[in-house]
């Protein structure tokens, strides 16, 4: 077996780590993808297992070697600059990512996707498909999650299964994508307000901009879980801009609509249960990234896609 198949030996789905990496230096040295960080007194090197993940985020104070670059290309990695954190993304709304530059990716999904997405009424029905699959996801984990209804997440309260099963009734109505867009925007404020209520929160309101601790956790969950869709679409072959929700206000939307299909289910519980307890940025984040794990999230994105591409909007 050769070094660039040993490298993409496990599949992004299967893949365990995201990094988010500051004030450091990534480097290739003794055929290792390694972050270099200087403390006052040392130099300290660390190991980063790229055969084993999905995306690194360089935030603010880092840079990377040509020779880093060309080793996470081969290996599958995407590479994406941000901000302090991890946000804001750079270009304002966007990672620019770097996308590894292999010719021998699958074709089959991309040719199944652009099958149906020129047809405005099959891009509606594989909308519908992802937002009914959103609340399926959000039924299973809540439904298994103890760690969640010791918070009190618990998809059988009535104030949380009367929201997803009134989305669920406007989803199959929804004439056209603005509709699904109003209908998915009343689910995710019904469950802000029963993510406020179990963690008495207090007052909220959702602004990206706002610097309270639920704000921040939430735009950090989101831009994590837009670092798996955009991995998934990668892997898949498939364009950012063939969005089926999205498209007609954010470039690369396909991003977004892969995304919404877990943040719901673990980002907005854990933004407000890790702001009631006062947990570091650095906690939230390896909560989130347990989550991703426990859950699969990785793959039920891979599963949405692949299902949807396959079937070339024929569901």
């Amino acid at each position: 077996m050769d070094q660039l198949t040993d490298l993409k030996a496990i599949l992004h789905s299967k893949r365990a780590n995201i990094y988010y990496l500051e004030k450091c230096r990534v480097m290739q040295k003794d055929g290792r993808a390694l972050y270099l960080t200087e403390a006052k007194d040392e130099k300290q090197y660390w190991n980063i297992p790229i055969a084993n993940t999905t995306v690194i985020l360089l935030g603010t104070g880092t840079s990377i070697t040509q020779a880093a670059a060309r080793m996470l290309a081969s290996a599958g990695v995407l590479i994406g600059f941000s901000g302090g954190g991890g946000t804001p993304l750079l270009m304002g709304n966007e990672i620019e990512w770097l996308t590894p530059q292999s010719e021998y990716r699958p074709t089959e999904y991309i040719q199944g996707w652009l099958s149906f997405w020129f047809d405005a009424q099959k891009r509606l029905k594989v909308a519908r498909q992802f937002q009914h699959g959103r609340i399926d996801y959000l039924r299973r984990v809540w439904a298994k999650d103890k760690d969640l209804k010791t918070e009190g997440f618990d998809v059988d309260d009535e104030d949380i299964a009367g929201a997803l099963a009134n989305c669920a009734a406007k989803i199959d109505l929804a004439k056209n994508v603005t509709e699904l867009l109003v209908a998915e925007a009343q689910l995710t404020k019904s469950l802000y307000k029963a993510a406020v209520k179990r963690t008495q929160h207090g007052d909220f309101s959702r602004n990206a901009e706002s610097v309270d601790d639920a704000n921040s956790f939430l735009n950090h969950g989101n831009y994590l879980a837009y670092g798996l869709g955009a991995t998934t679409l990668w892997v898949l072959g498939i364009p950012h801009g063939f969005a089926v929700m999205h498209g007609k206000t954010r470039r690369g939307a396909l991003v977004f609509d892969v995304a919404d299909l877990v943040k719901d289910t673990l980002i907005l519980p854990w933004a407000f249960i890790s702001a009631k307890e006062k947990t570091t940025e650095q906690e939230f984040r390896q909560q989130i990234l347990q989550k991703f794990t426990e859950h699969k999230a990785l793959d039920f994105m891979f599963d949405s896609v692949k299902e949807v591409a396959l079937k070339g909007g024929e569901i």
